[in-house]
């Protein structure tokens, strides 16, 4: 199962301490939002992998062009 959130104070959903107990792994498109989940969930982070896929946040909500890059970066990482 994967749940989508954000860093930023304006994402529709944002990331919270719930989500990052629940998660196994953590993939991030840009460095900067690896290190904001560090500063704000850092205990929490302890033996859970965070995975820079370095995309450009450039992309809107469900974009084609972006969602054929995640499953591609992803894809290298975990069997999708």
């Amino acid at each position: 199962m994967v749940k989508s959130a954000g860093t930023e104070n304006g994402a529709r959903v944002k990331i919270t301490t719930g989500m990052v107990g629940w998660a196994d792994l953590i993939f991030v498109m840009e460095k900067k939002h690896r290190q904001r989940i560090q500063e704000k969930f850092g205990n929490l982070l302890i033996n859970k992998p965070i995975f820079v896929l370095n995309i450009p946040d450039d992309y809107q909500f469900m974009d084609e062009e972006l969602i054929d890059i995640l499953e591609n970066r992803v894809g290298e990482i975990i069997d999708i």
